[in-house]
């Protein structure tokens, strides 16, 4: 472990044992890397500010379930992708404006002067939003993450604290289910 690990796990401890000075360090160390994680991702600097604080109402609140205290901006990393990903659902509303939109970043749309062609699109863009929000909650997020939010394999690793294989394995595993549901189940295999 290093010394910034070594340095950040004894102010876990400090604040585990009620000291609050211990805990704004932690904040003053970590806040602008949590602030900026959560502006590119909600790109909207006012909710950015309400992810970052509710953040570490969070991490305050349950800092005794960290096991690892060494492993404290690795956890917080998650509890913002948690905050980001909460607030950004209720922004867009999952069941209702959240889904043209998830279709449009992710089919793109056509603006075809073929009114059949058109209504053939758009079906086909209703099937895929309905197939997306038929996938468990975990398939869900990584394929908005990755196709959606255009987050890179990296980053996605940083916030959901798994290794970079999990990660590519969930995708796979995310895309595979979305392409079953796609065609009632039967693949090309």
């Amino acid at each position: 472990m290093d010394n910034r690990h070594e340095y950040i796990a004894g102010l876990v401890e400090k604040v585990r044992s009620g000291d609050s000075q211990a805990f704004a360090e932690l904040y003053s160390m970590t806040r602008d890397k949590v602030y900026a994680y959560t502006g590119r991702y909600l790109r909207d600097n006012y909710l950015a500010e309400d992810a970052v604080q509710e953040v570490y109402i969070l991490a305050y609140k349950n800092i005794e379930k960290l096991n690892d205290p060494s492993l404290f901006v690795a956890w917080l990393n998650q509890i913002s992708f948690r905050v980001c990903f909460d607030i950004d659902k209720k922004r867009k509303g999952i069941d209702t404006d959240y889904n043209s939109e998830l279709l449009e970043d992710i089919v793109g749309t056509d603006s075809s002067s073929d009114p059949e062609a058109t209504a053939f699109e758009n079906d086909e863009h209703s099937r895929l939003v309905n197939a997306i929000n038929a996938l468990s909650p975990s398939d869900r997020q990584y394929i908005i993450l990755k196709y959606y939010k255009n987050t890179k394999i990296d980053d996605i690793v940083t916030m959901t604290g798994v290794s970079k294989s999990t990660v590519k394995r969930h995708i796979n595993e995310a895309l595979e289910n979305l392409k079953k549901l796609m065609t009632g189940g039967v693949t090309d295999e």
